[in-house]
């Protein structure tokens, strides 16, 4: 299906951007935390690649397409390496990782999405695993630095953006109506959310009566 829409090496490119960008944001993450050159590099290796990872175990697409295509396990690499010699650099232009980061969030969400749904799953679950493959990566860096993962305390609407994606996705294909420009929009769609979310700090609603002033529990 995904081929349908989009030729190999545009589908490829956008794959890599979209690792790189999210592999950057793992090894700012090992920097700040202190973390040495194989941290960093284990950091940025399972935020590019977790969400991928997880969602090709579970259709059963094996071996993943993380450990099928070598660009996919260099691309971590060499994202790691320039945020170990260049990070105060790459942490002032963090607002365009974030941008990028945004991007990435946006296509994983939908190519997920459309991958699920290849292999046999049901819409519902095929949109599932869209958000997982977005933000599967995420969580499994802040379990790796012991931090309550931010898909929990969505302080600024990252997963509910790629829920939004993965489910016109899932609408799309149940109504036949998937194309180019369908799948463009589920993707420009979650892209302005999330940056939508980050210029006004917009969040998912806490418990019900319970104050955003009110301090969080560690």
């Amino acid at each position: 299906m995904l081929h349908d829409l989009f030729p190999p090496g545009i589908q490829h490119a956008l794959d890599l951007a979209g690792i790189f960008v999210f592999a950057t944001s793992g090894a700012l993450l090992a920097v700040r935390k202190n973390f040495d050159v194989f941290g960093i590099c284990v950091l940025a290796l399972v935020t590019a690649l977790g969400g991928g990872l997880f969602r090709d175990l579970v259709i059963g697409a094996v071996p993943p397409a993380a450990f099928g295509e070598l660009s996919f396990f260099v691309t971590p690499l060499i994202a790691a390496g320039l945020v170990f010699f260049l990070h105060p650099e790459v942490q002032r232009i963090n607002r365009a990782i974030n941008v990028f980061d945004a991007a990435g969030l946006a296509l994983f969400c939908v190519t997920g999405t459309t991958k699920a749904y290849e292999f046999g799953l049901g819409l519902t679950a095929s949109a599932a695993l869209g958000v997982a493959t977005a933000v599967g990566g995420g969580v499994l860096r802040d379990v790796l630095v012991n931090e309550v993962p931010s898909l929990l305390r969505d302080r600024e609407m990252y997963a509910v953006p790629a829920m939004v994606g993965a489910s016109m996705v899932a609408v799309f294909i149940g109504f036949g109506v998937l194309g180019a420009m369908t799948t463009a929009l589920a993707i420009v769609t979650t892209f302005v959310l999330r940056l939508l979310a980050m210029t006004y700090h917009w969040r998912a609603p806490l418990a019900w009566n319970r104050r955003s002033s009110v301090a969080e529990e560690p």
